[in-house]
């Protein structure tokens, strides 16, 4: 018999203290797992668990935190920029004329602090005067004037704009036929691509003094009118001819809103007794709603921004006092006398503005449960 001093004294068995030789041939005491003393299996044994012992203890790999940066995803941006080049080249010219017509002209806000001359001075050489050019505005009580006149045209044409295309895509939503529907909808989005001199010069000759309508009249017996040059119709007017021109631009937007619209809940109604009627009010308005919050966020956001060019049209016809509204009294006032400086002033409020009404509708959308034209944090 071995001595068991040797297993005492096995360096192993003092490392580690697994209580096995290192060896393994069987040929000891008997003593340990009670397996076979003959030694085979318990051999194997008891090496195989030495060798787990003087295995190191494995440690976690270290997670690589996510990056925020060009490698986030796994990818590099030169990468991301190789692969999408064609991407990229094809928005360059969209990119390079936003640049061009809409942010660095910015910069040339700063004549609304400068008593800007534009013959001989110019940009670098007019005068600074501060926030003259604001005081000025604030006291002109004409600007007061104009700036009413403008939401009292805003307003007139919300309500009796806005509805219509939501009015009119419900009724295309509920043609059967394919054909029809889309003969519909061509024919009434057909005056989006009409210019606004063709579309006053048609109104001109349907409801002016010698238009269709007032010879029609004359031709039965009945005295002409001249809707036209009326100043108290003028607001009515100009928002009969933004329904003709852009009501059809509105439809396809609704439209595409209520083609995603799952058809299982029409059918649920039904099912449940909901006519029509029901049917429209439960089920397809409640899916327009977000598309109808959004639209009614921008449009309010656009109250100052009439369109410039249907009311210069139209501006002597029925006298500045109807017609005037805050972009034509800019040009008026501003450009086309040379006081450059107010100009610019006046459009810094009026971008001021319209930011205002902007998040105050988006505040009323989420009031309303709605997304807006960003979402709540």
């Amino acid at each position: 018999m071995k001595p068991r001093a040797t297993v005492a004294t096995d360096p192993d068995r003092t490392a580690d203290g697994a209580g096995a030789p290192a060896g393994g041939s069987g040929t000891g005491d008997g003593e340990g797992d009670g397996k076979d003393p003959t030694g085979g299996q318990t051999g194997r044994s008891r090496t195989s668990g030495t060798r787990r012992a003087r295995t190191p203890k494995s440690r976690p790999a270290k997670s690589r935190p996510m990056r925020n940066g060009p490698q986030a995803g796994g990818i590099t941006w030169r990468q991301r920029l190789r692969r999408d080049r064609t991407l990229v080249l094809m928005t360059l010219p969209a990119i390079a004329l936003l640049l061009i017509f809409n942010y660095i002209p910015l910069l040339g806000n700063i004549v609304a602090f400068q008593d800007y001359d534009v013959y001989d001075l110019g940009i670098a050489g007019s005068p600074f005067v501060g926030f003259d050019n604001f005081t000025r505005i604030f006291e002109d009580y004409r600007f007061w004037e104009v700036l009413i006149n403008t939401l009292v045209i805003f307003v007139t044409q919300l309500v009796l704009f806005f509805p219509i295309p939501i009015a009119v895509a419900l009724l295309l939503n509920t043609i059967m036929s394919a054909r029809v529907r889309a003969w519909v909808q061509a024919v009434v989005y057909l005056p989006h691509f009409f210019s606004w001199v063709l579309v006053v010069t048609v109104f001109q000759q349907m409801f002016g003094g010698a238009g269709l309508v007032a010879q029609w009249l004359r031709d039965h017996g009945h005295e002409g009118f001249d809707l036209m040059t009326n100043p108290g119709f003028f607001k009515f007017l100009v928002s009969a001819q933004a329904v003709w021109k852009d009501a059809g631009w509105g439809v396809i937007v609704f439209l595409a809103a209520l083609a995603a619209v799952n058809t299982d809940l029409y059918e649920a109604a039904a099912v449940d007794g909901a006519g029509r009627w029901r049917r429209m009010w439960h089920v397809t308005l409640p899916a327009l709603r977000p598309v109808i919050a959004l639209l009614l966020v921008l449009r309010v956001g656009s109250a100052l921004n009439l369109d410039f060019e249907q009311i210069l049209l139209q501006r002597d016809q029925v006298g500045a006092g109807a017609s005037e509204i805050l972009d034509t009294y800019i040009w008026w006032t501003g450009i086309k006398t040379g006081d450059f400086g107010y100009a610019a002033a006046a459009g810094i409020f009026k971008g001021l503005f319209s930011v205002a009404m902007v998040l105050g509708a988006n505040k009323v959308a989420h009031m309303l449960g709605e997304q807006g034209v960003y979402s709540k944090k």
